[in-house]
């Protein structure tokens, strides 16, 4: 018994270790290196600098007409607007396929998994996308995003609407509930561990995005956080202090959240593996 019980303890020492050095060192590592000068930071060592320029950050947001501050605007409202957009459709869709039994939902559930399989094309979807004249926008660069996890999120939120028993809807209807005010005042405020996986998971994703506002959104006016730094290796590609202050500037915001809702990102989906 106190055998395993040392083997668990080793192992859980060995994968902290692994995380640390996997995940903490090479935030420490971009981090010194973002506060130090530009000859200094070029020799890419983890040691303290000489003298910390914090102003590396301030240069960074003043750079090509405070593009960063653009850029963080366009993230904000593309990743927003896409996960409001996914919680409303989403959770709609879940619940209807939690609840039905017949051969459409078989259906459904076929074409819905083929989502997550079957990669995306990009020239038919800038076709389409110019025929829609929502090529360049903010609003198209919505809608993608958004397609791109309605197939992962229905299944998260069908998973969890499993687990609520049928007969709360019963008694709803039973009240007198209709179906749209039975699922928006009894289910719905139900799903909130698994809708706190939703946000993160998809936040995360759409603000990390790197391709399709390249493929689908192009336009230094129409920038993203993640193409400031695509723009910033042809700038700054001598200067890795500024590199490395723009990787930092636009990843706290993401691990802030991470840090926040982590919790209940792992509950909501336990709860909708195990019980489902």
């Amino acid at each position: 018994m106190k055998k395993k019980k040392y083997l668990y303890l080793l192992g859980d020492i060995v994968g902290i270790a692994a995380a640390f050095f996997i995940f903490i060192v090479p935030f420490i590592f971009m981090f010194m290196n973002s506060i130090k000068g530009r000859r200094e930071a070029n020799l890419l060592s983890i040691g303290f600098p000489d003298q910390a320029l914090f102003e590396n950050y301030l240069e960074v947001f003043k750079s090509n007409n405070y593009v960063v501050l653009t850029a963080f605007k366009n993230s904000f409202i593309i990743t927003s607007c896409a996960v409001l957009l996914l919680i409303i459709t989403c959770s709609m869709a879940g619940y209807i396929l939690a609840r039905r039994r017949d051969k459409m939902v078989g259906s459904l559930n076929f074409i819905i998994l083929s989502g997550l399989m079957v990669p995306p094309a990009i020239m038919p979807t800038i076709w389409l996308m110019q025929g829609l004249h929502i090529y360049k926008t903010l609003f198209g660069m919505v809608m993608i995003e958004a397609a791109l996890q309605i197939p992962f999120t229905i299944m998260l939120y069908r998973g969890f609407i499993a687990t609520i028993p049928v007969e709360m809807e019963e008694a709803g209807y039973i009240d007198g509930c209709t179906k749209i005010k039975l699922f928006t005042t009894i289910i719905f405020p139900l799903l909130k561990p698994v809708t706190a996986t939703v946000v993160i998971l998809n936040a995360v994703t759409i603000f990390n995005d790197f391709t399709n506002p390249l493929y689908f959104l192009p336009g230094a006016k129409n920038a993203t956080v993640q193409l400031t730094l695509y723009n910033f290796m042809g700038q700054y590609s001598s200067s890795y202090n500024l590199l490395f202050a723009d990787v930092i500037i636009i990843t706290v915001p993401m691990l802030i959240l991470f840090i926040i809702l982590n919790k209940k990102i792992v509950d909501g989906m336990v709860a909708g593996a195990v019980k489902g």
